[in-house]
């Protein structure tokens, strides 16, 4: 009997709270444009067929018969139960197809699935791949991603260093306070509610906006800072923007942020190992200067090599306890309002002729939240996707505030003067 490869505690996790939460959404994923004829059902599922050589965390199944879940070979495994097409009609063209796509359901026994989406243009198509969070994070999707749409080359992701003399116990030691200060951030309060009460629909919408990549680059340069961190600048700039159109009072809020625990020598294709980390956002009574300022310096708590090593820690040895309580609190809308994350993808991604022209990540939206938001490095784009429930108001206004933003913190000149004091992570 094939014993499998055992899952994560962060996996068992979220297996939880899907559980604990059958009504929400578990379920997360991309979508990939491309501009060229699209292929008929067939020949796309004999494409995805001969790459999924290149990723065997698509051909397993969930075993959760055991105490501790693995994953087994799926010997029923057959192609056509995860590809499917959504055909779009003149009435809803491709918003309709892709919410078609969205809405489509995922078993127990089928935990990823892709569809071609396409009938709008002769010469335009998408594809739109989703999964259970249980089986896959966003770095092991990126390189989904890659190898069905791509050369599958490496991601350009930050890598921890290797280990030196005398790391271990340092590690240690600070692995063991991070783990106390996170577990302080996401306890208990009394009186803390959730961002912005409204009665969800349970539909998700998908929204977009991009920027060239070279301008979040610019003004990050300027400032001292990363282009993720103008991201999040500029993603404070439109809650404000969105708190004041809408009638919504956020008076504050809190971003979840995934980070990569893997290790330099890890594969990324299995599970979960991403660490996730609440992070307040800076909003009212600030200049966008000062917002990224403070989201530097915040999100800099995290990204140091030191503390890095230790979330690495963290994510390899946090026994499935405390890390499952930590997921509840962390994930709860009384800590966190919504998940921002951010992935780069490729240079480039072509299917056959076609070729992609851009993505749009399908991050998170957990009960309570206001939404998720997705940054995906694509080629020259930097696209953030903006996915919320049907009923959040004013929805439609975040990718265009978002750009706005964006584009205010461009017209700023470099940082100068004395920094704010950086809000704790």
């Amino acid at each position: 009997m094939d014993v499998g490869l055992p899952t994560h505690a962060i996996d068992r996790a979220f297996l939880s709270l899907e559980r604990s939460r059958p009504d929400a959404r578990w379920d997360t994923g991309g979508v990939a444009y491309l501009a060229g004829p699209p292929p008929g059902l067939a020949d796309f599922r004999a494409y995805v067929a001969s790459r999924l050589a290149g990723l065997p965390a698509l051909t397993h199944r969930l075993d959760t018969s055991t105490r501790r879940p693995r994953w087994r070979p799926n010997p029923g495994f057959a192609v056509e139960q995860h590809v499917h097409e959504a055909v779009a009609d003149r009435a809803g063209g491709l918003p309709g197809a892709l919410d078609a796509a969205l809405r489509a359901p995922l078993p127990d026994d089928t935990p990823w699935a892709i569809w071609l989406v396409h009938g709008h243009a002769p010469d335009a198509y998408a594809v739109c791949y989703r999964f259970r969070h249980v089986c896959q994070d966003g770095v092991a999707a990126a390189l989904a991603f890659r190898t069905l749409l791509g050369a599958g080359e490496a991601a350009v992701r930050p890598l921890p260093a290797r280990r030196g003399p005398g790391d271990l116990l340092r590690g240690a030691v600070l692995a063991a306070g991070l783990a106390c200060r996170f577990a302080f951030d996401v306890r208990p309060v009394r009186g803390r509610r959730e961002a912005v009460p409204f009665v969800p629909t349970g539909e998700r919408l998908l929204l977009r906006a991009r920027v060239p990549v070279g301008v979040l680059r610019r003004v990050g340069a300027a400032h001292g800072a990363s282009p993720n961190d103008v991201h999040l600048a500029a993603l404070c700039g439109a809650l404000v923007a969105w708190s004041r159109q809408s009638g919504c009072a956020l008076p504050e809020a809190a971003a979840l942020l995934p980070v990569d625990g893997r290790r330099h020598d890890e594969e990324q294709t299995w599970g979960n190992r991403c660490f996730a980390v609440p992070v307040r956002l800076p909003l009212a009574g600030l200049a966008p200067r000062q917002r990224l300022e403070l989201v530097a310096a915040a999100t800099a708590k995290v990204k140091r090599g030191r503390r890095r090593r230790a979330i690495e820690d963290l994510v390899r040895f946090m026994p499935d306890g405390p890390t499952e309580w930590y997921m509840r609190r962390v994930t709860s809308p009384s800590v966190t309002a919504l998940v921002a994350t951010t992935v780069p993808l490729a240079e480039r991604g072509d299917l056959g002729v076609a070729r992609v022209t851009g993505a749009a990540l399908l991050p998170l939206c957990l009960p309570g939240h206001l939404f998720g938001v997705g940054l995906a490095f694509f080629g020259e784009w930097a696209e953030a996707s903006f996915v919320a429930d049907r009923a959040l108001p004013g929805a439609e206004l975040l990718p265009g505030l978002w750009e706005g933003a964006v584009a205010e913190l461009d017209s700023e000149g470099p940082a100068d003067g004395p920094s704010p004091r950086p809000p704790a992570p």
